[in-house]
């Protein structure tokens, strides 16, 4: 029997979706084709954003690869527009002059981006924001010109104009309303938005209607209606989406907004039915995945026979990280005759919650600063919830009920990822049945998390209530083979035995090899070195070669010698003598290094002292693990765009924690403003010196897997650089495994963990008290001890500078 064709007009989000429900169900029952107008296979939009603010690449956005339609035998034209429906004949026509024959059609065309029409607007530098092309186009303005202007402060516009600052432009966010995302938050909320957004730089205009765009052959700048100007060298629309129908008008559906369509997605057409953003449903058009992923369920229930009460309509929501700050909304978020609200403002820790009640009823929420109610008050909206047994006090707590609410205590049809709408059964359901053991499976296998990510923790925390003792077992045992003992178990057996030396740890705790491993042995005598400061004398046997040699072993065997210059300033008496030792040398290579030093490559072993004893300067530390350089740009003192003395800072906090032992390396930079040219969002702790402080971003990692740094605060002062520093430091010192870098260390013990555990004063003096101890301890070591790499026993030794 020959299968029905299906084919789609689409290749977006809500439209897949709705095609792998189908295969879900009945994988045998249609032919299927899908037409996209991008010459992409379906990928999340939600994630342009953190292409643009380089946290994400385009083929990590890829949702489903061509693989996955090869193997559903799904035919993808791509690259190509359907452009009429011929109804009559039952055809699909494409812009090539394709007809494709179907017996069900589903639209699933979405969205474009709405250009304001005023003048200007048609300038090349004028974008509106929708897809894989224009964000590419933006980053590709950003790289030579600096002026930007972002039209409209919703969602979408601020996280463009978040990604705008990260590729190094200046950035005006101009907004019709009197705050920030007027539709999702009320005005306390939108006002601490946007105090928390000046901070990180970003410039607004608010109350303020553009009615031009300037410029001839380009952007030059806008006008207001007030008649102010303003530059711009680029102009991004951000004002709202309009559903993309002109084919379903012009194949004479019912057309009003978007393509109406009754409770189970059917249109005026009963052969044609339509999803997603393109559609209308009860005079409603949504632009938020979870109803489109809602509406796509029911239209693969009913194209596949199953009973469904159709599509009754949606609570929208919106729960995301704007540019660092958290925030919820959902549902009603105004006061009228029937909705009240009530609201508590912490504003010592910049926390502000409101729900909206109807009578007994939650019927909206707003949250900023913390937002790990919104579950709950999402969940009692949907099941239309009385709030009888709760009290107001706290904001909704039941009455005996201690604060928050554990995955553990949560109903089995409560909802955890509100993008796809999984509860918390189907997770649950889904681990025992198919024994999954990381997030990423249960994604793989529910859904859960794929869209905006912000319910990944709650998914881990499943994992762990489920699993229980098999969840832990499934983690590495120990440190290494030697031991099964964890990070965790060995620092505090050390502590509660008094444990000082590598041999006592490796005898009292049992190690399974009496001597350990290379793997073992630097991580105890970093850890007893963390420990006891003053007291442990360092293990230089334990060390890896390139601490001991303070250099670092080529491909050839000859070693590269890197001095020290702190934030990667010299003199011409430094140069003088690099060159001199060069010469004498005959070294190969002398070449500035990616982290603002001069570095000389090929020296042989045996000219290691003498070379070290010629420059008369100390290591730079280039291959250990402990404080590497503090890269900076020349700042307010020089460059013109400058808003902080950068070098001055780069060099007091190089000089202040140099030499201090870390888990991993440890790498900063200060950067004179939020261009950024010294890369400080993918350091371990990164300064941007704004106008009124430094913004400070921490858990930026480079390398194979490149981690952008998050917004941990702004500081007025280079004294609370230097304190906040130090206490960060310290806390990754101390909690952190040995060979673990700050990205994943960040992620393992909860960015908001880290983030109040620092930010704390009683905490940060402490942690800072205690680097400085450390500090203290590295001063009165010699730093130029070389351990020969096969016995414990000094070959050489240079003077100390």
């Amino acid at each position: 029997m020959p299968k029905t064709k299906l084919v789609m007009i689409g290749n977006g989000m809500a439209g897949v979706r709705t095609i792998e429900e189908i295969l879900e169900r009945d994988k045998d029952k249609y032919e299927i084709t899908i037409i996209g107008k991008e010459p992409y296979p379906n990928y999340n939009r939600i994630m342009l954003s953190n292409i643009l603010q380089k946290k994400m690449s385009v083929d990590e956005t890829i949702m489903n690869p061509y693989s996955w339609y090869e193997e559903n035998n799904i035919s993808l034209i791509t690259g190509e527009r359907a452009t009429r429906v011929n109804r009559e004949q039952k055809l699909v026509e494409t812009e090539s002059g394709q007809e494709i024959p179907y017996d069900i059609c589903i639209f699933a065309t979405g969205s474009n981006a709405f250009v304001l029409p005023i003048p200007g607007h048609e300038l090349p530098s004028v974008i509106g924001w929708r897809t894989i092309e224009d964000t590419e186009r933006m980053i590709e303005i950003a790289q030579t010109k600096k002026e930007a202007i972002v039209i409209g402060g919703g969602l979408l516009g601020l996280e463009c104009a978040r990604g705008l600052l990260d590729q190094g432009m200046n950035v005006t966010v101009v907004h019709l309303a009197e705050w920030l995302m007027e539709m999702q938050l009320d005005r306390q909320a939108g006002e601490m938005l946007r105090e928390d957004l000046e901070k990180q730089g970003m410039r607004f205009e608010l109350g303020a209607n553009t009615k031009e765009i300037l410029g001839e052959n380009d952007v030059e700048g806008i006008r207001l209606a007030d008649g102010r100007e303003l530059p711009a060298d680029l102009v991004v629309m951000a004002v709202g989406i309009r559903p993309f129908v002109q084919e379903a008008k012009d194949s004479g559906l019912d057309v009003e907004r978007g393509i109406v369509v009754d409770d189970f997605m059917r249109t005026s057409d009963e052969n044609i039915y339509a999803v997603g953003e393109c559609a209308q449903h009860n005079g409603k058009v949504y632009g938020l995945v979870a109803p489109l992923y809602e509406q796509g369920k029911v239209l693969a229930d009913y194209l596949t026979d199953r009973d469904t009460d159709g599509y009754k309509g949606s609570t929208t929501f919106t729960s995301l990280k704007v540019s660092g700050c958290d925030l919820y909304s959902a549902g009603q978020i105004q006061e009228d005759e029937e909705v009240e609200g009530v609201e508590i403002y912490n504003s010592q820790d910049h926390i502000y919650k409101k729900i909206f009640l109807k009578g007994e009823r939650v019927v909206g929420a707003v949250l900023y600063g913390d937002t790990d109610d919104g579950t709950r008050f999402f969940n009692m909206m949907k099941k239309r919830e009385s709030i009888e047994d709760y009290t107001l006090v706290s904001l909704l707590s039941k009455a005996g009920e201690e604060e928050g609410l554990s995955v553990a205590d949560m109903d089995n049809e409560e909802t955890i990822c509100g993008c796809n709408g999984v509860t918390k059964g189907t997770i649950v359901n889904a681990i025992v049945e198919d024994g999954l053991t990381s997030v990423a499976e249960v994604t793989k296998a529910t859904k859960a998390g794929n869209s905006c990510g912000k319910c990944k923790p709650q998914i881990g925390e499943l994992l762990e209530h489920t699993l229980g003792g098999a969840f832990v077992a499934s983690r590495p045992a120990g440190i290494c083979e030697c031991t099964d003992l964890t990070r965790d178990q060995i620092v505090t057996q050390i502590r509660a035995k008094g444990l000082k030396t590598s041999k006592e740890v490796r005898n009292v705790l049992g190690w399974k090899t009496e001597g350990g491993c290379p793997k073992c042995r630097p991580a105890v005598n970093y850890y007893l070195n963390m420990i006891y400061p003053n007291e442990h004398e360092d293990e230089k046997a334990s060390r890896f070669a390139n601490e001991r040699y303070h250099a670092n072993i080529q491909n050839d065997g000859t070693f590269s010698v890197i001095p020290q210059m702190r934030g990667g300033v010299t003199n011409p008496d430094q140069l003088i003598r690099l060159g001199e030792v060069a010469k004498k040398y005959d070294v190969p290579l002398v070449k500035v290094t990616g982290s603002q030093r001069i570095g000389l490559y090929g020296i042989k072993k045996e000219d290691l002292p003498k070379v070290w004893k010629d420059l008369g300067m100390r290591s730079a530390s280039a291959y250990a693990k402990k404080t590497r350089s503090v890269k900076s740009c020349v700042g307010k003192e020089f460059c013109r765009f400058g808003t902080q003395y950068t070098t001055r800072l780069g060099i007091r906090l190089e000089k202040t924690f140099e030499y201090i032992d870390t888990p991993h390396k440890f790498k900063m930079g200060v950067s004179g403003c939020p261009r950024s040219c010294v890369e400080s969002g993918v350091k371990d702790f990164g300064v941007i010196g704004v106008e009124n402080g430094f913004q400070i971003y921490v858990g930026g990692n480079g390398g194979t897997e490149v981690v952008k740094g998050q917004f941990l605060t702004t500081v007025e002062t280079e004294d609370d650089v230097i304190k906040l520093c130090g206490a960060y430091m310290q806390y990754y010192r101390e909690t952190g495994i040995y060979t673990e870098r700050t990205a994943p260390w960040l992620e393992r013990m909860g960015f908001d963990v880290v983030k109040e555990y620092v930010l704390n004063p009683e905490n940060q003096d402490a942690l800072y008290e205690r680097i400085m101890e450390a500090k203290r301890a590295v001063e009165q070591e010699p730093w130029s001890e070389i351990v020969n790499d096969r016995e414990d026993q000094k070959i050489f030794e240079v003077e100390k500078v």
